[in-house]
């Protein structure tokens, strides 16, 4: 097990407008909807041979959110989007690669 890969908790932040996750290195991280949404790692927003991204952000309503959130098995989140988007699995360890992106800079 990986403390910065494994999630101890997932929840909205206290108004609901981000979600929340605490990592087992004590490490909290904050989504946003939309910048999740843009993230989608799909093969219908992501060209699975060159990574060339396809979604075109304008396409996403600005206030996009989730209608219902899941897990995949013990490593993943599945969102369905108020877009009607929801093909798309979030691995844990791509989540907090993004955060960790987000905070480099």
């Amino acid at each position: 097990m990986n403390a910065s890969i494994d999630p101890v908790d997932i929840a909205p932040n206290a108004d609901g407008t981000r979600l929340l996750i605490a990592w087992g290195d004590d490490e909290i991280s904050t989504y946003t909807p939309l910048a999740l949404r843009l993230a989608c790692p799909c093969a219908t927003c992501i060209e699975e041979m060159t990574g060339r991204p396809l979604l075109d952000p304008a396409s996403v309503p600005a206030d996009v959110h989730p209608t219902r959130i899941d897990y995949v098995g013990r490593y993943a989140l599945r969102f369905v989007w108020s877009d009607g988007h929801s093909t798309g699995i979030y691995p844990f360890e791509y989540l907090r690669s993004l955060w960790d992106t987000d905070r480099a800079g």
